[in-house]
């Protein structure tokens, strides 16, 4: 089985309103195939999380989740993101104990995290050839993998740019040398 393509790194001029859109749309569509209820504060939590191709932290959530509802506190948070990990809309980024909205939401999978030390973005890989790495090796081992997240740290293509336009890029420095 070839592996699924990456999502993408967005590039600064791409329309982000039409990710959030389709996301949501996606989340709705699933949600009802499945019989679950995606509340109004799920909802908003998982257009939170897609808001940005950063992943973002419960507390970051409830910072911008309570300018919006006075009630909000982190039980609340932490409900809203259980039942997006669970219904795969969402995955965790472990290193960061961070979120990020899944690129594939209607298959079950264990992807791979690329992200990005300079602006933060994250692009999920999804290859099952990594995966049966993973089983294999931890089989021979006699090793039983309960969870399994792979995050790989770089640069984006855009912040390998000298003219990056990516929030908090650090751009490499032209070189003087010729």
């Amino acid at each position: 089985m070839a592996p699924s393509p990456p999502s993408r790194f967005p590039h600064a001029d791409h329309d982000h309103h039409r990710c959030v859109a389709e996301a949501v749309t996606a989340a709705e569509r699933l949600c009802a195939q499945r019989g679950a209820r995606l509340t109004a504060l799920r909802r908003r939590v998982l257009e939170l999380v897609w808001g940005s191709h950063a992943p973002i932290g419960a507390y970051d959530l409830l910072r911008h989740l309570s300018q919006e509802h006075q009630s909000a506190a982190p039980p609340t948070i932490y409900r809203a993101l259980d039942f997006l990990l669970e219904q795969g809309l969402i995955h965790r980024i472990e290193s960061l104990n961070a979120f990020v909205g899944c690129a594939e939401p209607a298959e079950a999978h264990a992807g791979q995290f690329l992200i990005c030390n300079d602006c933060g973005t994250a692009a999920e890989l999804h290859d099952e050839g990594i995966n049966r790495a993973i089983a294999r090796g931890a089989a021979e081992l006699g090793f039983a993998v309960e969870r399994r997240t792979v995050e790989v740290r770089g640069r984006c293509p855009d912040c390998q740019t000298p003219d990056c336009q990516m929030p908090d890029c650090q751009a490499p420095e032209e070189s003087d040398a010729g």
